[in-house]
């Protein structure tokens, strides 16, 4: 007999966190607890306003799985009785967890995944005046981050990015826009990113005006985030990105991720695993898509003031795993 048991929670941040549609000063996550026989797996997912979630939608698409849940449905099954995002991905890394604590098994067994020894991962440099940006990119490289993501929106592209690459003259730069800019310019844009030696570009344009990269000639990859939920979107991929991110709380949990990294290579498509803010209860449940990807942005946990109990062990610009 299993029981289910879910909660929100909020987890402040210790700097503000600006991106392209708005700024954040804490993680609001809601958190999945199944038991059966006295085994309990957890799962964490971040509701996002973009996708049209809210912590009370998440939590009314919960309430309506208990039955089912309690009742003993499985994972496979789960992917049929609820659609991809926040929700679906608790349940599912609840599911995972509950699985290997039954089994004995790490998620990597469970997944059949070899762990690598070190994980190097991007840390975020979040919207800021051209200096301040500057300063915080130095800061991380100098603590060790060799891999920065710059945070941009409409606004003073090449002032921030030129402010960035001189202070840091030897991190690798990835840039994210978040759907901010428009096509009318965009390939002034993207040359000036090139120029300045940055490695690739996330989502650029809104996900519904994307059409505008088809047969668009670029000098740097470009990634999709808000153009790629799940398999049912790589189609529409083809000829406009490189590359796409990955995310459970998109992908409705790691079930659905790994099935789409699969194809999504398949299709020729680089793969970047990134994350929401949240705590490492939600980045644990991500790490068997590590090894296949091209770039890893794991950092959410490292914008919290305080992190979960045994929690992952983050160093800037890295995770050190137990096997280390």
């Amino acid at each position: 007999m299993r029981s289910m048991h879910f909660y929100p929670q909020s987890w402040p941040l210790r700097s503000a966190f600006v991106i392209a549609r708005g700024s954040r000063t804490q993680a609001d996550v809601v958190v999945v607890e199944i038991e059966q026989q006295g085994v309990c797996g957890i799962g964490e997912c971040t509701p996002y306003p973009r996708y049209g979630e809210s912590e009370g939608s998440v939590m009314a698409q919960l309430a309506a799985m208990v039955s089912a849940i309690e009742g003993g449905v499985t994972r496979a099954q789960l992917q049929q009785l609820m659609p991809a995002g926040a929700a679906r991905n608790a349940l599912d890394s609840a599911l995972w967890d509950l699985e290997c604590r039954q089994q004995g098994e790490s998620l990597w067994q469970r997944s059949g995944i070899s762990a690598p020894q070190h994980i190097t991962m991007a840390q975020t440099v979040s919207i800021a005046t051209p200096e301040a940006m500057a300063f915080a990119a130095l800061e991380l490289y100098h603590q060790g981050a060799t891999l920065l993501k710059i945070k941009l929106d409409d606004h003073l592209i090449s002032e921030r990015l030129v402010a960035i690459r001189g202070a840091v003259p030897k991190a690798t730069l990835i840039v994210d826009a978040n759907e901010s800019w428009q096509a009318e310019g965009l390939a002034a844009r993207c040359q000036l990113l090139a120029d300045l030696q940055v490695a690739m570009l996330e989502q650029p344009l809104a996900a519904h005006e994307d059409q505008a990269l088809e047969n668009f000639i670029h000098p740097l990859p470009i990634c999709a985030d808000e153009s790629c939920h799940t398999r049912d979107d790589l189609p529409t991929l083809a000829g406009r990105y490189e590359m796409v991110n990955i995310k459970l709380d998109k992908t409705g949990g790691l079930t659905e991720a790994l099935a789409l990294a699969a194809q999504a290579r398949q299709q020729g498509l680089a793969i970047m695993l990134g994350c929401m803010l949240c705590t490492s209860r939600a980045i644990s449940a991500a790490l068997p898509l590590v090894p296949g990807a091209r770039f890893v942005d794991l950092d959410g946990p490292t914008w919290l003031a305080q992190d979960v109990e045994l929690g992952l062990d983050f160093a800037c610009g890295a995770i050190r795993l137990e096997s280390e």
